[in-house]
């Protein structure tokens, strides 16, 4: 009992330092790992192999994809890419249904963009088919920032659930987490749509536009990224790497169905996650134009760099927090108890939703639950088939329940969009709730086939 409380102890000490006091996850996930380490009394001599080998570990197997997979992303933020997305998406759907357009654009934009910069970026366009549509701009934010938030959590190469891929070591089912991690984002971003359009024609009064703040329209933005790429150059840096990782999973299907020879070898190799996200970053090289491309491609990855490298640390000093947690008495404790409850898939989402709800981060929040959940795998009932990916999911979904105050993302979207804060409150907190039990929802009805 004393090591439950132990663990409890420590996981409200990272809570509250991380948003309280504002120290970086990264210290106190490493804080917590050496506390952790005499706390549960692992031997002196294991304590510092146990936490270097499990940084060192994730930051090897990840480090590469997450990087390249940021790197795309800001790419396709400074290129214009972004826009051509969305200025493709809008020539086949329409403009008919706007929350639906919004929400479409968001969930596939946000895959390599991080969702509070995809939000930035398309805000004006939001705003220009509210105006356009004459619906509520209320509904279409809340629309682009749940569209944006559903693959943020939930497909790679966005880094959240890249890092709990990376700690429930399914790395190598990368293509069938990403399968699954567009269905489960579909019926998260679905039901939040369904919550949007109650606002689609109610009137609510916005914060008025500073002075010194004029209004962008989406005409303008677009003329600030000069000539834009066509649609299919922008989709193809993230098409790519997502058809190669799953050509590289239908290759390892039972029965080799394609074969055991050069071809399969070649196509196991180039879908190797490293590999993939490195033919993608080659593909977004090409959307650079104008003078000056090489200056440019150097700051985009130099600034992608910077970007990256707290994300790889706070996951690695996760993964290292778990280690510490593996080699605790704490997994023996929790897997006798655990095991007889019969919570299955509802521990990796209620810890996740508890985490994102007290400090803000869903990144933080995936680290952390992902961290803690590997050693209770089996227990739990998670440790075979698609258990590992669906952990993943449902991790995924409960760092969306709910976005507060302390969540930065809140207040992108609700300052962008002129929100007054009791009315962000009332609108967009809710919906991050409903996308996110919705997204459970999905994850447990693939359980009950999968596991």
């Amino acid at each position: 009992m004393i090591d439950l409380v132990i663990l409890l102890v420590l996981v409200i000490g990272i809570v509250f330092v991380t948003a309280k006091l504002k120290i970086s996850p990264f210290l106190a996930l490493l804080g917590a790992a050496f506390i952790g380490a005499f706390a549960f009394r692992l031997p002196v001599e294991e304590i510092i192999p146990t936490i270097t080998t499990a940084f060192g570990n994730t930051m090897g197997n990840i480090g590469l994809v997450i990087l390249f997979g940021t790197m795309i992303g800001v790419i396709l933020e400074r290129s214009g890419g972004a826009i051509a997305m969305a200025d493709a998406l809008i020539k086949v759907l329409g403009t008919r249904f706007p929350t639906l357009t919004m929400s479409i654009i968001g969930y596939i934009v946000s895959i390599p963009v991080f969702c509070d910069s995809g939000y930035i970026i398309l805000n004006s366009l939001k705003k220009a088919m509210a105006e356009r549509a004459k619906v509520s701009l209320v509904a279409m934010s809340i629309a682009l920032m749940t569209g944006l938030y559903a693959t943020h959590t939930m497909v790679p190469p966005t880094p959240g659930p890249l890092a709990a891929a990376s700690n429930l070591n399914v790395v190598d089912s990368l293509g069938l987490l990403i399968g699954l991690g567009l269905v489960v984002a579909a019926v998260s971003a679905g039901a939040a749509l369904l919550f949007a359009n109650r606002f689609l024609k109610k009137d609510v009064e916005l914060l008025p536009v500073p002075a010194e703040e004029a209004d962008v329209s989406y005409e303008d933005l677009k003329t600030q990224y000069g000539k834009l790429p066509s649609g299919f150059m922008a989709f193809l840096p993230i098409l790519l790497p997502i058809l190669l990782i799953c050509l590289s999973s239908i290759t390892k299907l039972p029965g080799a169905p394609m074969g055991d020879g050069g071809l399969a070898a070649t196509l196991t190799f180039i879908g190797t996650p490293v590999i993939a996200l490195a033919f993608g970053l080659v593909a977004a090289v090409f959307l650079l134009q104008g003078k000056g491309k090489l200056a440019t491609f150097n700051t985009n990855i130099t600034d992608s760099i910077v970007l990256a490298a707290p994300i790889l640390l706070i996951t690695s000093a996760g993964a290292a927090f778990g280690g510490v947690l593996g080699k605790s008495p704490i997994t023996s404790f929790l897997s006798d108890n655990l095991a007889t409850l019969g919570l299955g898939i509802a521990v990796p989402f209620v810890i996740s939703a508890a985490l994102k709800t007290a400090q803000g981060s869903s990144t933080v929040a995936m680290v952390t639950t992902s961290a803690m959940l590997l050693p209770l795998l089996e227990p739990l009932g998670l440790a075979t088939g698609a258990g590992p990916v669906l952990a993943v999911l449902a991790i995924g979904a409960g760092a969306m329940v709910v976005s507060h105050a302390n969540d930065s993302y809140f207040w992108v979207v609700s300052q962008f969009s002129r929100i007054p804060t009791a009315t962000a409150y009332r609108t967009l907190t809710p919906a991050t709730a409903v996308q996110g039990f919705a997204g459970f929802g999905a994850v447990w009805v693939l359980s009950l086939f999968m596991i």
